[in-house]
Formats: C-alpha cells, sequence, structure tokens
C-alpha cells in the first residue's frame, strides 16, 4: 500500500463518517488523488462509503447501515443540536426547537426530516399538531459522544443560519 493510501486509509478510520471533501483538505491531497485511493481501498474492501444528504462519507469496517447514517447526519452541527435536545427532552414539537435554536423552523424540518428518512426520530401527529422523538436513543447517544463535526461542517451551519435569519427580516 502506497505512503498516501494509507495515510487516507487511517484518516478515515480515525474520523469515521468523515466526507469526501474533507479527506482531501484535511490531508492535502489533490481532488483527484483523493478519489483514485479512496475507490482503490472501497474495492479492497478496506474502506466502505455511504451517500447521506448529497455528501458521500466513509468508513472503516465495523459499522451498520444505522450507524453509518448516524454519525453522516451528527456531523453537521445544527443536526447534532436538535439532537442533543431531543435526546434531553424526550418530544417536542418542531416549532420549540426553532425557536430554541434559533434557526428557521424549514431548517429544523429539513434536518427532522433527514433523521426520520434513516429511522432515527419518529414524528408524531395528534390533530393538526405535530412532535418529534428519538427513535433510538441509545444509539444517538453513542454516536454523540464518538464524533464531532468538523469546522467546515460548522461554517457552512453557521452561514445557513446566517440566511435564515436575513430571510425572516
Amino acid at each position: 500500500m502506497t505512503t498516501t493510501r494509507s495515510r487516507v486509509r487511517t484518516h478515515v478510520e480515525a474520523n469515521p463518517g468523515v466526507h469526501f471533501n474533507a479527506v482531501s483538505r484535511n490531508l492535502d491531497i489533490a481532488t483527484g488523488q483523493t478519489q483514485y485511493h479512496l475507490r482503490r481501498l472501497i474495492r479492497a474492501g478496506r474502506l466502505h462509503s455511504a451517500e447521506v444528504c448529497g455528501r458521500t462519507h466513509y468508513f472503516p469496517d465495523g459499522y451498520s447501515e444505522k450507524e453509518r447514517a448516524a454519525i453522516a447526519l451528527l456531523r453537521r452541527e445544527t443536526t447534532r443540536e436538535l439532537v442533543m435536545l431531543l435526546l434531553d427532552r424526550g418530544k417536542v414539537t418542531p416549532a420549540a426547537l426553532a425557536d430554541e435554536i434559533g434557526i428557521a423552523r424549514s431548517t429544523v424540518e429539513w434536518h427532522l426530516s433527514n433523521l426520520a428518512k434513516y429511522d432515527l426520530v419518529e414524528k408524531e401527529y395528534e390533530g393538526r399538531s405535530v412532535s418529534v422523538r428519538p427513535t433510538r436513543p441509545k444509539l444517538l447517544r453513542e454516536t454523540l459522544v464518538e464524533i464531532d463535526p468538523s469546522v467546515p461542517d460548522r461554517f457552512v451551519d453557521r452561514f445557513s443560519r446566517l440566511v435564515d435569519s436575513l430571510l425572516e427580516q
């Protein structure tokens, strides 16, 4: 195995769920080189990939499909905040989550829809009101301990919040 390929593999093992751009950026290697080495590692069965919300994330062995989705989603700061509130409160309305975090309800709904898509939260309808609760609290807690969103992911989330606040004015 080449030195670069070994660095890529080690980086993914240390940062499960890292997305493609972060691998390239963190290791300071060209995009084409990153693609080549990731493709080779996946073909050899040494790494796995999962596309979650338009981003390809990479994982070493040992993660189930649900764990991969949870890790990929929780690398996003806003999703992470929402999940922490849900774990703390149990069942809450999307409007209450939006007010608590200070973001648009549509942004909250987007994140909750992604979590629901992977069966990590469940929406409960009672007449005209909707509430959300975590469906896999143990998995979510374990995942929160294991990962931390990257700095670029935080900037993207904060930029989205800024745009939301400007559009509300």
